[in-house]
Formats: C-alpha cells, sequence, structure tokens
C-alpha cells in the first residue's frame, strides 16, 4: 500500500492546498486494462443519466476543447456529449469556468462516484457555494483557490489528495443511495480510507478548468499496519475539529476510531 506524500500532514488537522505538478495524460488517461471502472460508470449513466451527468449551455464549449485533448493527448475516443465523456474517462471530470466577475462556477460534467455531494445541486453554482458545506474552507482558502485557478497555466495537471473513511468499497456515495456512515462497533476491516485523488488542468482556447477525481480505497486494517500511515491518520482524527468530524461522518467513532488504528 502506497499513501500519497502529505496526506496526513505533520502537526493538527488543517485544510491545505498543497499541489504538485504532473502531467495531464498520466491523470486523465486510461489506467484500468480490466475496463471495470468504465463498465461501473456506464451502469451509473445508464440508470440515472440526469443524476450523474449534466452540462449547462456555458460548458458546451468547454466540454468541446476536452473531448479534442482526450482524443489528441491522452489516448482516449474522441467524444462529443458529456454522456460519452462520463462512459469513455475513468476519472470524474467537473468543467469549470469563471463568470462575468471572474469567480468560477460549475459549468457541467460527469460525476459518477461523488463522496456525498449531488452534480444536480452544485450545477451552475460559484466554488464558494460548492465549498459552503465544508466547515471552514471557505474561511480558510477561498480567496487562494480563486487565486490559483484565475492563474493556472495549460500544459500542466496540478495533483493533491483528500481523504475520508467509508463504511462500504463502493464508488458511487450519492446521497440519494442513502448508504450508512461508519457506525459503531469499529471493525478497521470493515472500514476503507477513501482517498479522492484530484488533477486540475487549464484549457488554453475556452479558459475554463478541467477537474478529475479518481477514487482510490485502501481497508483501514491494512493501513493500520502501516506505521506511519496509522500515526498520521490518529493524528488528523484526534486534532479536527467537531465541525470536520461531523462533515466527515465520523463524530460517532472517532474515538473507538483512535484507539483502533
Amino acid at each position: 500500500m502506497i499513501l500519497p506524500e502529505g496526506l496526513f500532514p505533520a502537526g493538527p488537522y488543517r485544510l491545505h492546498l498543497t499541489l504538485r505538478r504532473g502531467e495531464p495524460r498520466d491523470f486523465f488517461g486510461p489506467q484500468d486494462s480490466t475496463g471495470r471502472i468504465r463498465a461501473e460508470r456506464a451502469k451509473w449513466l445508464a440508470a440515472e443519466p440526469g443524476r450523474y451527468a449534466a452540462l449547462r449551455p456555458e460548458g458546451e464549449p468547454l466540454l468541446a476543447e476536452v473531448g479534442e485533448l482526450a482524443a489528441r493527448e491522452w489516448g482516449l475516443p474522441a467524444f462529443a456529449t458529456v454522456d460519452e465523456l462520463g462512459r469513455r474517462c475513468e476519472p470524474d471530470m467537473l468543467l469549470l469556468s469563471p463568470d462575468e466577475t471572474g469567480l468560477f462556477r460549475l459549468r457541467g460534467g460527469a460525476l459518477c462516484f461523488p463522496t456525498g455531494w449531488a452534480l444536480e445541486e452544485k450545477l451552475g453554482h460559484t466554488l464558494d457555494f460548492i465549498h459552503g458545506v465544508v466547515p471552514g474552507l471557505n474561511a480558510a482558502l477561498a480567496s487562494p483557490i480563486q487565486q490559483f485557478l484565475t492563474r493556472l497555466k495549460p500544459g500542466v495537471a496540478f495533483h493533491r489528495d483528500n481523504w475520508g473513511i467509508a463504511a462500504t468499497a463502493e464508488l458511487n456515495l450519492h446521497p440519494a443511495r442513502q448508504l450508512a456512515a461508519p457506525a459503531l462497533p469499529v471493525a478497521l476491516d470493515r472500514l476503507w480510507l477513501r482517498i479522492e485523488h484530484q488533477a486540475l488542468l487549464a484549457l488554453p482556447r475556452t479558459r475554463g478548468v478541467l477537474f478529475g477525481i479518481r477514487i482510490a480505497l485502501h481497508r483501514l486494517d491494512v493501513v493500520a499496519r502501516d506505521p506511519a500511515a496509522a500515526a498520521g491518520l490518529r493524528q488528523a482524527l484526534a486534532t479536527m475539529s467537531p465541525e470536520m468530524a461531523r462533515y466527515k461522518r465520523l463524530d460517532g467513532i472517532r474515538a473507538r476510531l483512535i484507539e483502533s488504528v
């Protein structure tokens, strides 16, 4: 098991915008030779297409540009619709662009494996609105995020990681599915460290931004066998605010989880 460097930074839990550079194809191009991820994406898109893929008119030029990049540079089949975006790409893909005031808004995309949020509820809104449910995020990072997106240059993907703990190995945690939160008694072999590997890429022609998300799941009993990972997770759990613990749906098990990892 290899966890991303800096997933659990030293010191007390805090929200941070730690980014590293990478090649766009390495993130957005194919990785799963089995086809399992694309098959599951196709399943959700077929079942409820409006829930997992949507596009506002302002997002149409962004989608066209991403389709061209995918075919020309990432080794993917060409696509022209948001449904094809969802079926042919392994990561979730979200399309952002600035409005007339310069604030970035969510214009569309395909989100088949959400971590507890709904694309249909956030479509068209600003990042401040989208991030408003995360305790302390706007106060800490709204301005740095806006500045970073405004200055983002094409050709390089910027990566970051986010984590949570889930009581299921399901990839799709859409709130409408009402999957159970982690609960007592704590059993590490039935809990998963859920990591969102994220990438941001500037779109040169439209001046939009592509936001990609790949999900990785690590069973917590395996994580606990890695001394550094276990220590980092314990520190994060022990020092996060009660509001953040509630947001991550860990408030009911946090104390017992710290003892168990």
